[in-house]
């Protein structure tokens, strides 16, 4: 039997997942908590499968969630612009972008506000993240375009540039002379973690982790606190970092590589986009 899913309860589950909350997802669609609640097991229920995991302060979406998700917003999106199109309005086109938590602050914004300005009946919705969740929400029609961090040649991009990277200590409390070498990292499968392991594997320097975080500022602010280095794009240094020099006694690493990628079939305004936010990065 084909299963059938219901555009409300879809809707729900979509609040859900951007919000990472009941409560939050509930203002959102002026609801209560509990009724939110009852749509997401009504969902899980028509979908055979859990859809979300329940922490105690976040709410993030399993792999069929996940795999739902990419779906939910095209169909939402689809019956939107039906909608419209039968009442004779006009419905903003909504364009779905995935950045690296270091390029959906400051860095973008100037380009993102001149593409709304030139663009007037559109509607931006970015979401930060680790690039491996990016590229792997790109491929599944989460969003319309993505830019991502990667190893040299690992996807085919629209634009790309190279990302060098830095080990940065601390210029108040340098712990790089430590033995064994305390790393401050992201979590297993984040950039930058294996390659500075293996790094320091191929030079025979000892390690040990004593920070992990998927924030970015929380990495900054370790490191510059003496908790120990990372490594890190060089143009993310803080005054409260020291760059390590080429010769400071820690291995080089490649640079990474920033992409671009968007749908080949999507829209002008996408490949405009694209464009703006090349000349941010190209800089």
């Amino acid at each position: 039997m084909n299963k059938t899913f219901n555009l409300d309860l879809l809707r729900a589950f979509v609040a859900v997942v951007d919000s990472r909350s009941f409560t939050a997802a509930a203002l959102q669609l002026h609801s209560t908590q509990s009724t939110v609640s009852q749509k997401i097991i009504r969902l899980e229920e028509a979908a055979g499968q859990a859809l979300l995991e329940r922490a105690r302060h976040d709410v993030r979406p399993t792999d069929a969630g996940e795999k739902l998700l990419g779906y939910a917003r095209r169909i939402l999106h689809l019956h939107d612009e039906a909608a419209a199109a039968m009442t004779g309005t006009a419905l903003a086109a909504v364009f779905r972008l995935g950045l690296p938590e270091d390029f959906a602050s400051r860095l973008v914004t100037p380009a993102l506000a001149r593409f709304m300005r030139t663009h007037p009946n559109t509607k931006l919705e970015v979401t930060s993240g680790l690039s491996r969740e990016l590229q792997k929400g790109f491929e599944t029609g989460e969003f319309d375009l993505v830019m991502v961090k990667q190893k040299r040649g690992e996807t085919v991009g629209t634009m790309h540039w190279p990302e060098p990277l830095s080990w940065l200590d601390s210029a108040d409390f340098p712990v790089s002379h430590v033995d064994p070498l305390p790393l401050v990292v992201f979590p297993p499968n984040g950039l930058y973690r294996s390659d500075m392991m293996e790094a320091l594997d191929r030079a025979g320097r000892r390690w040990h982790v004593v920070f992990t975080s998927s924030s970015l500022a929380s990495i900054q602010s370790a490191v510059a606190e003496g908790l120990g280095v990372s490594l890190l794009p060089t143009r993310v240094a803080l005054p409260g970092h020291r760059v390590l020099p080429a010769a400071g006694g820690l291995p080089s690493v490649e640079p990474m590589e920033i992409v671009i990628r968007h749908m080949d079939n999507g829209p002008d305004q996408i490949r405009q986009l694209a464009e703006m936010l090349a000349e941010i990065v190209g800089e």
